[in-house]
């Protein structure tokens, strides 16, 4: 029987039916930004993201910088040296908070979020004892984009704000507990050692960055200081490197309350970016001299001490059971120039970076130590701290990187 002839219903030749490679689509390059930063107003905060140097460079490489009039003023930086390397100097902060990218070396608040255009990059601190559901769901209405530098990692994964900011504050920590244990402030005492004199007893809760700035001031000027940790193998390399003349020890309950009776000084130096694992009842405080001193740097994540509450530089001290507690979040504006230049360093090549890669998006895809700061991508929370404790849902921003 004759089959009918079938149609040929392909309409691709050979050649066409062969894979090929897709064509490359480049991203935009060197794009244009307007970035700004706000004086930080009611807000004691003396610190500047950018300084006048920083601003120079991003000018020069085409970018637009727009500084609130006297934002600088803290940090000994006055709007003639910002208008003079290139900023627009602006006389509120209604404009800056429509610039591309808006850097604080504060929180953002939840005022200021109302004054944001949307889909923007902002870079601030996280305060995780301070951040509220509110201020995050206005964030995620905007499509805002946040990073919190504490979180930020660089190209070998260190964290390069935490470490400035420890090395800074484990230095200034001692001149702080200095002060306080003076006539003027406390019971008279010198941090350190004289002939005939016993020496001041320092005890550190840590033994990261800032316990071994602080440990290594405190035993310059003679003092008898002792860390505590949970980790061996972190106690033994501090020990090695600051000698034998330090003592250690692991966090035991008898151990701890025996050394805190006997201290002038306590500080709270656990790893600034984690909430702390171990903190110090209420009853071993009571246990604590009469006018010795608390230095919570850990505040920001809770705090290190049961007693601990937040305070600022107008108010830096309060006394619990005869104790003087000094738990101050932002203890690097007491040297707010060296602390600004210190952030700068870090800021500029990463806005140089967002410039060059053609946008926020492909910065973040391009650069995994910058993606671990991001805590919102485009309005989705990222972060599973965070949402933890605001019982928001996040979502891996993993999964989300392939949507933009």
């Amino acid at each position: 029987m004759n089959r009918p002839k079938e149609e040929n219903v392909s309409v691709f030749t050979k050649e066409q039916l062969i894979p090929k490679e897709e064509l490359y689509k480049p991203f935009r390059r060197n794009i244009k930004l307007s970035i700004g930063f706000p004086d930080t107003g009611n807000v004691v905060e003396f610190r500047v993201p950018l300084t006048p140097q920083s601003v120079e460079v991003l000018v020069a490489c085409g970018h637009n910088v727009f500084v609130q009039k006297g934002a600088g003023k803290d940090a000994n930086y006055s709007d003639r040296a910002y208008a003079e390397a290139g900023a627009v100097i602006c006389p509120d902060s209604a404009e800056i908070f429509h610039c591309d990218i808006v850097l604080k070396m504060a929180p953002f608040t939840s005022d200021e979020t109302d004054l944001m255009k949307g889909n923007q990059l902002l870079f601030s601190p996280v305060y995780l004892s301070l951040m509220t559901s509110e201020l995050v769901r206005k964030l995620m209405r905007r499509k805002v984009t946040a990073v919190g530098f504490e979180y930020l990692k660089d190209e070998h994964g260190v964290l390069p704000m935490v470490q400035i900011s420890s090395e800074i504050v484990g230095n200034i920590a001692m001149v702080v507990a200095s002060e306080l244990l003076s006539s003027i402030n406390g019971k008279g005492v010198i941090l350190g050692e004289v002939t005939g004199v016993a020496p001041s007893e320092v005890v550190i809760l840590g033994s990261g960055t800032v316990a071994e700035q602080a440990a290594r001031t405190a035993m310059a000027l003679g003092a008898v200081v002792r860390v505590f940790d949970d980790s061996i193998y972190k106690l033994m390399n501090l020990k090695s490197r600051l000698g034998q003349h330090l003592s250690t020890s692991v966090f035991h309950p008898k151990a701890l309350r025996k050394a805190l009776k006997t201290a002038e000084v306590v500080l709270g130096a656990m790893p600034m970016n984690e909430v702390p694992n171990m903190i110090v009842p209420e009853d071993m405080v009571i246990g604590m001299k009469e006018n010795s001193v608390i230095i919570d740097l850990n505040i920001i994540q809770g705090g290190c001490f049961e007693t601990s509450r937040i305070t600022t530089l107008k108010n830096p001290t309060y006394k619990e059971h005869g104790v003087i507690h000094y738990c101050v979040p932002n203890l690097e504006s007491r040297v707010a120039r060296t602390a600004s230049i210190a952030a700068s360093n870090i800021f500029t090549p990463i806005l140089l970076g967002i410039g060059q890669s053609g946008g926020v998006n492909e910065y973040i895809k391009g650069n995994r130590g910058f993606c671990e700061g991001v805590y919102l991508l485009n309005g989705i929370l990222t972060n599973r701290d965070i949402a933890k404790m605001l019982s928001i849902s996040d979502t891996d921003i993993n999964l989300l990187l392939g949507a933009f």
